[in-house]
Formats: structure tokens, C-alpha cells, sequence
């Protein structure tokens, strides 16, 4: 199905708006209530293993069933990037070209929490990740990604009630860039911080190892190398990557992530402590002994992957050249399998996809980056039902 046929389909539902300068705009463009998938024979698998058999995996529910789409929760968002879940339910939003944060409820009430003036959008730059604090109820910190006039930086900010204080830094100095710049942070199972950092289009970056950019970071909550990384004095968790946007953890507590390739494959990665992913020496599969080979690839046409959750025994990647959201399945012994494409082009770019308290999808757009075709009422968040 394609956008424009969005308006004959099921009604989206309601948005109401608590602080805006969109409440007076026609009411959101509806969306599907189901999606047929792509086949996904065509999508090259090449460290897939053949002996692997359906009763060896891991998730739950049914495989032939594909997720549905329950409607449209906010729009006419501007680029909206990063997304997590505070303990009441709400999320917090980020706006990567206007520098907003934004409070979003699970009923679609929007609110607007404050801004990050320092930010500067440009090309793929400008406001990106957020991640809420674990220890949230006490601190109510929040910590975000941006990229400044000098360079790409994670800080954080307290919430004072609904306004948002302050920031301070907590990591700068990780090179920046019109392109491939990263940006997205999350805690993992170990409590501390995951930061996911691109090379800026110069390649040679991602191998060096006295470099921030290129890597997959693992900080504590006052920005200082992780206890337990390969190099005690380094944040680096991992090198050798071109621009990782997704982050998600299984229920084994591995860590995944999704990576754009240049001009031929892109990549679903394990991670692995001190893993070298092999870029620019290797895109794809083909690295050897010296560096570890994806997952999953695709043709770049076909994902262009930015957020990654994980949900029902799956893992989920949204697409942005792709326009479609992969569901792939994770099998116990930690392989990736069965990529299956949903709802190609119904949306356009796919930037965002995590996993809600109450186990369902949200589901962000990304037409207003200046490389979409913006329909009526974008930028969006869409409900998935997986």
C-alpha cells in the first residue's frame, strides 16, 4: 500500500495537544489497520546459519502473523529522532531540526518540555537521542545527544516538574559532522550508558582507536569510561563502525545493532566487547579473522536502518531509504533470522522504532529530513501492534 492511499483507511486516533503551534491543522492523515509483508527470500542472509530450524528459535507467538498498525498518535512532529519511556508511561520526544523536547502521553497529549538552544541541525546533525535515567524517580535526569557548533556531545538535564533545567555535559569532544554523526544513547541491563557514534564521512576515523567517532561508547552516568570496558582508560565498547543508529537489547541481555553501510550492504551487528565491525576495510560480510561479520544484510535501497527495539522475541528495524519497518527473528542461540518487511511505503522514512511499557510499537517518521516526500500531517508516531 502506498501513502496516498492512507485517506481511505481507518481512522487514526485522537490527538490532543497540549502545547503546540499545530492545534488549528486538519486532523491527522489516517494509517492501515493491517499490512501485508514483503517476501523476504530476496534479502541476502549471508551469516545465517542454514541448519538453524524454527523450533530452534527463541520468540514468541506466532511467525506468519504480521504486526498491525493501530493508528497515529501525534503529528506534524518536525524530524522527531529520539524517543524513551518515562516510569509513568509518557515519553520523551526529541526533535532533531528545532532543538524541542517534547512530553508525549500514551493517549497522544503533547506537551513541550523545553529545548536544547545549543543544538545545531544541520545535514544529519542537530538534537538526536535521548535516554531517561534508570533511577529516574529519584534523579529525574534526563540525557541527550547534540551535536554543537564544535562537535557531537551527551548531557543531561533535570526535569523540575514538566520543565527541563539546564543542561551540563556529560561526554563531549566526539567529532561531528554534516553526515554520519550517530546519536543514539540507551542504558543497557548493566545500568550504564550506550552512546553510538558515526565516522562524519571520514572513514579512517572508525579504526582509530584513540577516536570517539566510529565506536559504540559505554560511559557511566558522569561520562567517564564504564567500568569493565576492553580499555580501562576508553569509552570504547566497540570500533569499526560507519554510522550505528539502533540500539536494542535482547531478553539474553545481548546487544544489538543496526548500521548503515555505503553503497551495498547494510548491517545488523552483535555486538561484541572490543569487537572490531571492520569499516572502511569491510562493508558486509567478508572480514576474516580481523574483524567480525554481521548478522543480517540488506542492499541499502532495501533499509538504510536507523532505530532498532526489540519486542516478542524480535527484533524490529525501521527504515529510512527502505521505507519499511524488518521484523527479524532472534533464535536462542542468539542468530538473527527471517528478516520480513511491513508496511513498505506506507509511511515513507522510518527513523525510529521502540518498545512501549505496555509492549506495543511506536513508530516515527522522518519526510521532513529533507530527503522525504512529506505527506499530510507529517511528522508522525504511529502505533504498531507487533
Amino acid at each position: 500500500m502506498t501513502r496516498s492511499g492512507l485517506t481511505s483507511l481507518v481512522p487514526s486516533l485522537v490527538l490532543v495537544l497540549g502545547v503546540t503551534t499545530a492545534c488549528s491543522d486538519p486532523a491527522p492523515a489516517p494509517i492501515p489497520s493491517t499490512t501485508q509483508p514483503t517476501d523476504p527470500t530476496s534479502q541476502p542472509t549471508p551469516s545465517e546459519s542454514p541448519s538453524e530450524s524454527p523450533s530452534d528459535s527463541g520468540a514468541n507467538g506466532d511467525d506468519a502473523k504480521g504486526p498491525e498498525a493501530v493508528g497515529t498518535l501525534v503529528d506534524r512532529l518536525e524530524v522527531p529522532w529520539g524517543v524513551d519511556f518515562l516510569p509513568d508511561g509518557a515519553a520523551v520526544v526529541t526533535e532533531r531540526m528545532t532543538g524541542r523536547v517534547l512530553r508525549v502521553e500514551p493517549g497522544g497529549t503533547l506537551s513541550r518540555l523545553g529545548a536544547i538552544t545549543t543544538s545545531v541541525p544541520q545535514g544529519e546533525a542537530g538534537l538526536l537521542g535521548v535516554a531517561v535515567s534508570p533511577d529516574f524517580d529519584t534523579d529525574r535526569t534526563l540525557f541527550l545527544y547534540l551535536t554543537t557548533s564544535s562537535d557531537n556531545r551527551v548531557v543531561r538535564a533535570e526535569l523540575d516538574g514538566d520543565r527541563l533545567g539546564e543542561p551540563t555535559v556529560v561526554l563531549d569532544g566526539i567529532p561531528a559532522g554534516f553526515i554520519h554523526d550517530g546519536g543514539r544513547i540507551a542504558f543497557g541491563p548493566d545500568g550504564h550508558l550506550y552512546v553510538t557514534t558515526g565516522e562524519t564521512g571520514d572513514p579512517e576515523l572508525a579504526q582509530d582507536p584513540d577516536s570517539l567517532a566510529g565506536k559504540i561508547l559505554r560511559i557511566t552516568v558522569d561520562g567517564d569510561p564504564a567500568p569493565g570496558n576492553p580499555d580501562p582508560g576508553s569509552p570504547v565498547w566497540s570500533l569499526g563502525h560507519r554510522n550505528v543508529q539502533g540500539l536494542a537489547w535482547d531478553d539474553e541481555g545481548r546487544l544489538w545493532a543496526s548500521e548503515f553501510g555505503d553503497s551495498t550492504w547494510d548491517e545488523l551487528n552483535l555486538v561484541e566487547k572490543g569487537g572490531n565491525y571492520g569499516w572502511p576495510e569491510v562493508e558486509g560480510t567478508g572480514g576474516g579473522s580481523d574483524f567480525i561479520d554481521p548478522q543480517l544484510v540488506w542492499p541499502v535501497e532495501d533499509a538504510s536502518p536507523s532505530g532498532l527495539a526489540y519486542a516478542d522475541g524480535h527484533l524490529w528495524m525501521a527504515g529510512l531509504r527502505g521505507q519499511r519497518l524488518w521484523r527479524i527473528r532472534v533464535s536462542a542461540k542468539g542468530r538473527a533470522t527471517r528478516p520480513t518487511a511491513f508496511f513498505t511505503e506506507d509511511y515513507g522514512r522510518l527513523r525510529t522504532v521502540v518498545t512501549t511499557p505496555d509492549d506495543q510499537l511506536w513508530l516515527t517518521t522522518s519526510n521532513q529530513d529533507g530527503r522525504g516526500e512529506p505527506a499530510q500531517g507529517d511528522d508522525r508516531i504511529v502505533v504498531i501492534q507487533p
